[in-house]
């Protein structure tokens, strides 16, 4: 997977359908980036380092060293010396300065993939992958920066990240530390980035790149509902099936910053890391900073294909823990049924219920603890309300698990309440600016997670809580963003870095809790999405894709989730109507279509909705088991979109062994006056003949239902009546002859 040529000195790195070069050049040994595309039969690349034309090398012609840093492709670029365009490191020494360069000094070749310290990974095993450790120095600082790279072996990704050394006797302030760089031709390039806002999180854009920076980031202290550590260019005829997309996404939970520059001469740096805003990291000698990874890909067959790789990396090479592969419980969870208003009797009511119906789970949303009423308290009081709790945590656990269901709970263990009695004991446990009145946000301040104090205090309480009754399942929350970055337990000059030091701490609470309580299953969320990254997937198998569980809300915003992550990492739920946040009202089959592509489960209370409601709820219960194991393994395809036709959506999941597909139509809009609409389906065996099943609908012909090749299905389609009424949903289901399933659902 990963060659050194000595004579050319020049790597090259191997994925199945991808290679990936560097070169090494004149006599300072810059490191320069060759190519990254389609896979190479040879290495014989290096003419397009352009090192034999104008400025030529600093050895050739030194008079012009500035005119080379300005347009060498760097495969790791650094600051203040000569390159203006923008760079991956920059530092400052004791005497202010900033200019750094980098020279190789060595390699090592080696199986396998070593573990980021106290960082989310992705991993492989000696087979599956191979790593290359490029040594950096730059003698003047005594600083010395290894890039890694991996190559899996299973699919088209290299992963990278950098490690700086501070090898001097002097310290010195890491003030930029990306983690990969691209350097490239332009070639006329759309720029895909995912956007939003609470309640619409990762609505994909799409636009021309142009000359001059061009950017997604945040410095909000998590990688938020606004924008998202995921950056791609494609060429402008790029589409689902076909064309060049390179494409970069962040492993990391904090501040982020992705962005293409196109250069004065057509050259396109590509590069993210950790956004530079309020970041100064110092290094004393000896000490070492390890940057986050990033996993790159390129593919030439189009967004399909590009979607395709990093579900099957994350699945098979990030996810962990007992749910990685496993179906999850159907939960309830009772915060729209009853918010802060419930207690021992009304959350075993909606059990009852819910037990009948065949929902597995429980799940006590906020306001269990403290004296939380409300939203404005209480925060950092991890201990039981007996009030509210009637006879305690452990009797109402005990409770549920009689009915045959699992019991889950909320925590927000990372904020903190002015309201609390944790607070009123420790107001300096609050991350803020000395003499400066806080930020309040929902009320609360963020609690200093850089003090290990904190961070055992809470752990200690959070374990305690799920020590004491048999609880299978922790939503963790974060409901507000960093402000007033100060902490009262570091130093002037280690203000800097206490934004990345609250990420790091926060996923060695996750590592602390996943170890402490391997058969948790576990569930991020930040206000919803705002935390929905891979660096969050590396602790717990699924995220809150969103608050907002509108059937049509959550199209355009599963529809940009899934373009990166595995459909079942998408925590997703049938919620009640009028719905709590847009006041849309959607029939309960389609929401239920709609949450059946992630996680599943319901977000109502059972014992309030409309007896139609009710006793549809077995039947939704039964198409989850039916199809989760499709959903959660298969290959998925986008068809259309509702966010660009305006008028319905539709995805496809097929079985990695093309014997049976399920595909999603969602009618938003309803048209009159109209014939069916023809889809192309996408992913099947072109020889194999399908059945064609529509859920809920008997088949057409008495003597067996319609039977299709894969080939005319891809290639001439299938037609879809339109249905009465806005916001319908159809099931469609394709099983190879050879491979028909007994028992549908009817």
């Amino acid at each position: 997977m990963i060659t050194y040529y000595e004579n050319e000195r020049l790597f090259k790195l191997d994925t199945p359908n991808t290679s990936y070069l560097i070169g090494i050049v004149d006599e300072e040994n810059f490191v320069g980036h060759i190519y990254y595309g389609k896979r190479l039969l040879d290495a014989e690349a290096s003419y397009l380092l352009r090192t034999q034309e104008l400025p030529y090398v600093p050895s050739k012609n030194n008079r012009e060293r500035g005119a080379f840093y300005d347009t060498f492709p760097f495969e790791y670029p650094t600051g203040g010396v000569g390159d203006y365009r923008e760079s991956c490191l920059s530092i400052r020494t004791e005497g202010g300065h900033a200019g750094s360069m980098l020279s190789y000094v060595s390699h090592e070749i080696m199986a396998g993939k070593p573990g980021l310290t106290g960082l989310p990974a992705t991993f492989g095993s000696d087979k599956e992958c191979e790593t290359l450790k490029l040594v950096c120095e730059d003698v003047y600082v005594g600083m010395q920066v290894e890039l890694l790279y991996t190559a899996f072996s299973d699919v088209d990704v290299i992963t990278r990240s950098v490690r700086v050394v501070n090898k001097g006797k002097e310290p010195f302030y890491l003030t930029k530390v990306y983690s990969a760089c691209l350097d490239m031709d332009n070639r006329d390039y759309d720029m895909i980035t995912l956007h939003g806002s609470w309640a619409r999180e990762r609505h994909i854009q799409r636009k021309p790149l142009g000359y001059g920076i061009q950017r997604t980031s945040s410095f909000r202290g998590e990688s938020s509902h606004q924008e998202h550590p995921f950056l791609a260019l494609v060429d402008r005829h790029t589409t689902q099936e076909q064309g060049e997309v390179y494409a970069m996404n962040f492993v990391y939970s904090g501040n982020f910053c992705a962005q293409a520059e196109v250069s004065q001469f057509d050259f396109v740096r590509m590069s993210m890391g950790i956004h530079q805003e309020n970041f100064c990291w110092k290094l004393s000698p000896g000490e070492d900073f390890q940057a986050p990874e990033v996993v790159m890909v390129y593919t030439d067959q189009g967004l399909d294909a590009m979607t395709g790789t990093f579900h099957s990396l994350y699945r098979k090479h990030l996810l962990r823990g007992k749910y990685k592969d496993k179906k999850r419980p159907i939960l309830i969870n009772n915060w729209e049924a009853t918010y802060f208003d419930f207690d021992t009797k009304k959350l075993l009511a909606i059990a009852r219920e819910a037990s009948a119906l065949g929902i597995e789970m429980l799940v006590m949303d906020d306001g269990w603890f403290g004296n939380r009423s409300f939203d404005g308290c209480a925060l950092g009081d991890w201990f039981v309300n007996e009030e509210k709790i009637d006879g305690g945590l452990a009797h109402l656990v005990e409770e549920v698990n009689k009915l045959g269901m699992k019991f889950g709970i909320w925590f927000e263990p990372e904020m903190i309440s002015p309201d609390s009695a944790l607070y009123r004991e420790h107001p300096d446990w609050a991350i803020a600016i000395p003499g400066r009145p806080g930020t309040q946000s929902r009320q609360q301040y963020v609690l200093d997670l850089s003090r290990k104090e904190v961070v055992d205090c809470i752990y200690g309480m959070m374990s305690a809580v799920l020590r004491s009754a048999n609880i299978e399942y922790v939503k963790w929350d974060m409901n507000r963003q960093l402000t007033d970055i100060g902490s009262a337990a570091l130093p002037p000059d280690r203000q800097g870095e206490l934004y990345h030091r609250y990420v790091l701490a926060v996923y060695e609470m996750q590592n602390r809790l996943i170890h402490d309580f391997p058969d948790l299953l576990l569930e991020n969320c930040s206000g919803g999405g705002a935390r929905f990254d891979p660096g969050m997937l590396y602790y717990s198998p699924q995220i809150w894709c969103s608050d907002d569980a509108d059937a049509v809300e959550r199209l355009a915003i599963q529809e940009g989730t899934a373009l990166l992550y595995p459909l079942s990492t998408m925590g997703a739920h049938v919620s009640d109507c009028p719905n709590h946040i847009v006041g849309r009202v959607t029939p309960f089959h389609t929401r239920a279509a709609v949450a059946l592509a992630g996680t599943f489960g319901y977000e109502l209370d059972v014992t309030k909705i409309a007896r139609e409601e009710r006793e549809e709820i077995p039947r939704q219960v039964a198409l989850y088991h039916k199809y989760n194991d499709l959903v959660r393994e298969g290959a998925y395809y986008r068809i259309a979109s509702y966010s660009q036709n305006h008028h319905y959506d539709c995805w496809q999941v097929v079985s990695e062994d093309k014997r049976e597909s399920l595909v999603t139509f969602v009618q938003v809009m309803t048209r009159a006056n109209h014939k069916s609409r023809r889809i192309l389906l996408k992913g099947l065996d072109e020889k194999r003949r399908y059945r064609i099943y529509v859920e809920g609908q008997k088949p057409e012909r008495e003597d067996g239902e319609l039977v299709y090749s894969g080939d005319t299905l891809m290639k001439a389609g299938i037609l879809v009546p339109d249905m009465l009424g806005d916001f319908q949903a159809k099931l469609i289901h394709l099983v190879a002859e050879e491979s028909e399933k007994k028992g549908q659902v009817e």
